[in-house]
């Protein structure tokens, strides 16, 4: 079964969800401490002492940057392991990797 889109932005969610994945993967293989030293230079931030709300918001801005989301909804799922796109017919979630979820969760 093919899955066809319903509406005209369900034809913007590949390349939103390409942009997406292109800015993850300087981050998947680097361990937490530089993931964070990564995401401060990105970002000009203090990445230190932060909650697991914050460091994941600070890697889905890292993950958005440059991105035109076309109306597409982006969020870390709860459990901090996917970067869900919602908002159109249909939804994506994108896997962040172990380092990023470790990064996430107990910080640098």
């Amino acid at each position: 079964m093919t899955l066809r889109p319903k509406t005209p932005k369900d034809l913007m969610l590949a390349p939103v969800a390409a942009e997406v994945d292109l800015n993850l993967q300087p981050l998947r293989d680097k361990s937490p401490a530089e993931i964070a030293e990564v995401l401060a230079i990105a970002l000009n931030v203090d990445t230190a002492g932060h909650s697991p709300a914050e460091r994941a918001g600070r890697v889905l801005e890292e993950a958005l940057r440059t991105v035109e989301l076309h109306d597409w909804h982006a969020e870390i799922t709860d459990d901090s392991a996917r970067l869900r796109l919602s908002g159109g017919s249909v939804s994506i979630d994108l896997g962040l990797s172990a380092s990023i979820l470790r990064y996430i969760e107990d910080g640098p």
